[in-house]
């Protein structure tokens, strides 16, 4: 038998619009609860800004990830990520799901460019082992993402079992499409939109896709179906594009 279960990743540009002219965390919320998705990746995820909370009367009591998760996910993970006097950021995994580990690996490799990949274990009914997820968000500098790309694929490799389905989403910052070279070779992954446009979706901007920043890459499972949100309403909540996949997953259950 198998398993529908659906995703999404979205670079939340901490709750703001693009060049944060506002606050668009109440309307984030609203969209993500749209997408209907089991798994969310999320990047860019405020869990704490003393000067927002001060200044928007709306501003949320708690963490973003707490507040975006409320009510829905009902498992949740955040790695913090960028520390600054008022609070920090990182990236987060909202999940319908049993999340039985997590664990937030920093590979920064600049000092003024904080970066952390959040890898969890989740729980899904029938499967013998557990699906791993990680959220990444890597440099905006290519050196930089080679080396992030390279302990990436070590973590993975030291700590995921070969047979188990894992998932790895996230805003890349690879317009020049280095990563899935690096992936498949060495950990057999491939991009959910690749079969279909024969390369990654361009997700930035969001008003008007043209660099192949955001990914979605699978091993282990089935791509049903995916789809691109951009344009409006999606490009007044965030710089980035959503990106959404409907997968299956074989299950031990017969």
């Amino acid at each position: 038998m198998t398993l529908a279960l659906s995703i999404a990743t979205w670079n939340i540009h901490k709750g703001f619009s693009q060049f944060n002219r506002r606050m668009m965390v109440h309307e984030l919320r609203e969209r993500l609860r749209e997408l209907s998705a089991d798994i969310v990746f999320l990047q860019e995820v405020q869990g704490l800004h003393l000067g927002h909370a001060a200044r928007h009367t709306d501003w949320p009591a708690a963490p973003q990830h707490e507040f975006l998760a409320e009510d829905v996910w009902g498992n949740h993970a955040y790695g913090r990520n960028v520390v600054h006097d008022h609070g920090h950021h990182g990236n987060a995994i909202l999940s319908r799901f049993p999340i039985l580990t997590e664990h937030n690996q920093d590979v920064t490799h600049l000092r003024f460019e904080k970066r952390g990949l959040l890898h969890c274990a989740v729980e899904l009914p029938g499967l013998a082992l557990p699906l791993h997820c990680v959220c990444v968000h890597l440099s905006l500098f290519a050196r930089s993402r080679r080396r992030q790309m390279d302990a990436l694929a070590s973590h993975i490799e030291e700590l995921v079992p070969a047979d188990a389905a894992l998932l790895i989403a996230g805003d890349f910052n690879d317009w020049r499409n280095r990563a899935d070279h690096l992936l498949a070779d060495r950990l057999d992954l491939v991009e959910v939109f690749a079969g279909a446009i024969r390369g990654p979706s361009r997700s930035y901007p969001a008003t008007l896709p043209l660099f192949r920043l955001d990914r979605i890459y699978q091993r282990g499972l089935q791509v049903v179906g995916t789809q691109l949100h951009a344009g409006r309403p999606w490009s007044t909540i965030s710089d980035h594009a959503a990106l959404c996949a409907q997968l299956r997953v074989g299950t031990a259950v017969s």
